[in-house]
C-alpha cells in the first residue's frame, strides 16, 4: 500500500526531498503522495520530523 500524508504535516519538505521517486509534491497546506508513483519504501516516514506519512 502506498503512504499517505496526515493532517500533521507541517509543510516543511522533508518527505519530499526524501522521495526518490518523485512521488510527493506540495498541496493546499500539507504535502501529498501520488498513490500511483509512490513504491511503499518509507523513504518519506524516515525523513518526516513530525511522522506525517502513514501507511494508508
Amino acid at each position: 500500500m502506498a503512504y499517505k500524508i496526515s493532517d500533521a504535516c507541517i509543510a516543511c519538505g522533508a518527505c519530499a526531498d526524501g522521495c526518490p521517486v518523485s512521488a510527493i509534491s506540495e498541496g493546499d497546506g500539507k504535502y501529498e503522495i501520488d498513490p500511483e508513483v509512490c513504491i511503499d519504501c518509507g523513504a518519506c516516514a524516515d525523513t518526516c520530523p513530525v511522522g506525517a506519512p502513514e501507511q494508508a
